[in-house]
């Protein structure tokens, strides 16, 4: 992967997740089109309050060729570490390659433990395209 470089403001950040509490398994936040990125784009997740008796959340990537398609998971895998309580007050960031993804990507979160309840939002950074 090559340095991203803000020249005339090509680098963009997207909201991908807003701030919300998540306390079951399905998709989060929404679909993100990988088509306008010209290289690797980073996927932060910002985790705050964590709640529950030996609560997990496990975060993974998942595509589709339409934004109302069937999503699968990404292939090979892609997805954050494991997130528990003493994930509470972190970020976390992970890389996804345009090219080796469909055009469409969403997070799938998947929560355990007892009345699990973690709080998070995803923002994604990357480089445009430029015409």
């Amino acid at each position: 992967m090559g340095k991203i470089n803000d020249i005339h403001g090509e680098t963009s950040i997207t909201r991908l997740l807003d701030p919300a509490a998540v306390a079951a398994s399905g998709v989060i936040g929404q679909a993100l089109d990988m088509q306008s990125f010209q290289c690797r784009v980073k996927v932060a997740l910002n985790i705050g309050a964590v709640t529950g008796t030996t609560p997990t959340l496990d975060i993974k990537v998942q595509d589709c060729d339409t934004v109302g398609g069937t999503y699968a998971d990404v292939s090979p895998a892609t997805a954050f570490a494991q997130k528990v309580t003493a994930s509470a007050n972190t970020v976390d960031a992970i890389g996804i390659d345009p090219r080796a993804v469909r055009r469409f990507v969403k997070l799938y979160a998947t929560a355990g433990g007892t009345t699990p309840n973690f709080t998070i939002g995803a923002t994604v950074i990357g480089q445009k395209q430029t015409i």
